[in-house]
């Protein structure tokens, strides 16, 4: 018992000095390009090919160490405090991934990996616990791998057993991050109670295709990523609904409550205007160390600046969310949205404190 509460009151105060501080000081600077949380996309490549997946890409070089370091330099003068590792998959390098970890750790920053679990080994999770971790996001889409969806927790049962014996030892927050298809709806309400016994967290993602005019001439499955159908509408409600419900109950959830009521409108064509930070309070870091505002435009040919030069003209981003707002659901920027209002602020410590 006591090493439960020492895990989610250290969960607590971290929530508190690396999103709500970063937070407070960004409205005091709201002329100013302030992220809150910024996403470095160490690599391209991926060992796996998810159908819905349209940015992973293994003809392409990764991120070099200077620029991930000065990425973390950049990103601490601006005042955040949150980084995420992004891909294709990050850990087709662990060592260049423990290395950008263990940096921006040291750095004070809340590190953050999201991965498919197939690369992860024990030796691994001890090492990336020790380098400081603070969040580990499990990709897992199915119970059992299917077409199209290879993100399965049945193929990494054992990497997903030891992540959770080991996250209060080392302090991460660990949660399933799963994206809604039309081929695994039974599968999400499954790998939710899973969660739930395991008392860890859960982030729910509506599949959407890429936006019509962001080029995308790599990806492979346009005619079958697994985009719900009005077939599956009602099924979708449902398993909506069970969510909303589960989570009043206290079930730890990164989306909020109004985001899933959201999905329903979203997957009709009929998603209402949201309060979209991208550009303004969180980015993208290319491998290169060029910027985008959010992940649908990270292939958008726009010169939106690079690390320590930034340009995201507001009149510019303005102009392109008209375009691509009625389409999206983003849960990493809806999120940011929601909770980017000091009312909502004291719920999302709280869901730092539920897991565990």
């Amino acid at each position: 018992m006591g090493n439960t509460i020492h895990y989610k009151l250290q969960n607590g105060v971290r929530a508190v000095r690396r999103w709500v501080i970063p937070y407070l000081k960004s409205q005091i600077h709201k002329n100013e390009f302030r992220p809150i949380l910024c996403y470095l996309y160490t690599d391209w490549r991926c060992n796996i090919d998810c159908h819905y997946c349209f940015q992973y890409n293994n003809d392409l070089p990764g991120m070099d160490m200077e620029t991930a370091k000065s990425s973390v330099d950049w990103l601490r003068s601006l005042g955040c405090r949150v980084i995420s590792l992004m891909g294709g998959e990050p850990l087709v390098r662990k060592d260049f991934v423990l290395k950008i970890v263990r940096y921006g750790a040291k750095n004070g920053f809340f590190m953050y990996l999201p991965t498919n679990g197939y690369l992860l080994d024990r030796d691994f999770i001890d090492d990336i616990g020790r380098a400081g971790i603070a969040a580990i996001n499990l990709a897992v889409d199915a119970v059992a791998p299917r077409k199209g969806l290879p993100k399965a927790l049945l193929a990494i049962e054992p990497q997903f057993r030891y992540l959770v014996q080991r996250q209060k030892k080392y302090g991460y927050i660990l949660f399933f991050n799963i994206n809604i298809c039309r081929n695994n709806i039974k599968d999400v309400k499954l790998l939710t109670e899973i969660a739930h016994q395991n008392q860890i967290g859960t982030d729910y993602h509506l599949n959407e295709p890429p936006q019509q005019f962001v080029k995308v001439e790599h990806y492979k499955h346009h005619d079958d990523m697994l985009s719900i159908t009005p077939e599956q509408y009602d099924e979708v409600d449902e398993l909506l609904d069970w969510l909303i419900q589960k989570q009043r109950e206290g079930w730890p959830m990164v989306n909020s409550i109004a985001h899933l009521k959201a999905f329903k409108g979203r997957m009709r064509g009929q998603m209402a205007r949201w309060d979209c930070r991208a550009g303004k309070n969180g980015a993208l870091i290319r491998p290169d160390g060029s910027l985008s505002p959010c992940f649908d435009l990270i292939t958008y040919e726009y010169d939106w600046g690079r690390i320590w030069a930034p340009e995201f003209d507001e009149d510019k981003l303005r102009e392109v969310k008209e375009k691509c707002l009625p389409y999206c659901s983003s849960t990493c920027f809806y999120t940011m949205g929601h909770y980017y209002n000091f009312r909502a602020v004291p719920e999302w410590v709280r869901k730092h404190t539920r897991v565990g």
